[in-house]
């Protein structure tokens, strides 16, 4: 069974652009939503997220929401810790598929660490 750990460098997780995350208040109290909205910069991207080292700024001292923790998975999202790892690996995906592509080095990376390495087919042409 794979088990999810974060990968350095990445930050894929660092873009909080409220349109793409539509069900925010169904799992962020109304202070929460609030920080969680003066995070976010106009390019959709967390405050605290520096481009240059692709790394959080305040990582030891991040939201309850930034954080992949099996008690707060289960009081936030309804999630048993036991299916913990696959939840975290699948929003870990989706995310770095979205910024940075389902080919990308960040998800060649992510796959490796978390134990599932993909085989890289070629895209059927359209």
């Amino acid at each position: 069974m794979a088990t999810w750990q974060c990968v350095k460098q990445c930050g894929a997780c660092c873009y909080l652009a409220p349109e793409e995350r539509p069900d925010l208040e169904e799992y962020l109290s109304r202070e929460e939503l609030q920080l969680y909205l003066s995070l976010v910069k106009d390019d959709g991207w967390c405050k605290h997220y520096d481009h240059d080292t692709r790394e959080c700024g305040i990582y030891e001292k991040r939201p309850g929401f930034c954080r992949v923790d099996a008690q707060e998975y289960e009081q936030r999202y309804d999630i048993d810790p036991e299916d913990l790892d696959e939840f975290a690996i699948d929003c870990c995906r989706e995310h770095i598929e979205d910024i940075y592509g389902d080919r990308s080095l960040e998800m060649i990376r992510f796959d490796r660490a978390v134990g599932k390495p993909r085989i890289l087919r070629p895209k059927a042409d359209c």
